[in-house]
């Protein structure tokens, strides 16, 4: 696993934490890698608080070679009504949140397929009362705070 973050503290961290994988002061805009160079790619949260996220995903697709998944924070949601308005507050301050269609809209172009969106964290308390009520409702429901958009490389030949 490969892990990257502008901050050489947060790097610091993790890899105190995880000494097994490889920790990279890198910039999502400028991937410092190869095309293809991963099978998976994974981000969540990170390009809520980029510079130019519409790139940050052209930069996951592009190092991609076979699935990624990237998380962003859903402005049709509770947690925005919480705490993504006028700005955001707390660590939510100066977010990025996104309509599930704009989400959605930002691999158009791009060589991906097999596009899914999901969704996750209904409730922003994160109490156990909230983690029950979050259990008994349906999947479907828009409204959760986190849209994670999947999808797959085009297999090459």
């Amino acid at each position: 696993m490969t892990g990257l973050d502008l901050d050489p503290e947060f790097l610091a961290f993790a890899s105190g934490h995880d000494p097994r994988s490889t920790y990279l002061q890198a910039d999502a805009l400028a991937l410092p890698f190869a095309d293809n160079s991963f099978d998976y790619v994974l981000s969540v949260a990170a390009l809520c608080f980029t510079a130019d996220w519409q790139k940050a995903v052209s930069e996951i697709v592009r190092v991609t070679r076979k699935r990624f998944a990237i998380g962003l924070l859903n402005r049709h949601s509770l947690l925005w009504l919480d705490k993504g308005r006028h700005g955001g507050s707390g660590t939510y301050r100066g977010a990025l949140w996104l309509s599930p269609a704009e989400f959605r809209d930002s691999l158009k172009g791009l060589p991906v397929e097999n596009i899914r969106t999901r969704s996750a964290i209904y409730l922003p308390s994160g109490t156990n009362t909230a983690r029950i009520v979050e259990r008994l409702l349906p999947g479907g429901l828009p409204l959760r705070g986190m849209i994670v958009l999947s999808g797959e490389k085009p297999a090459a030949g």
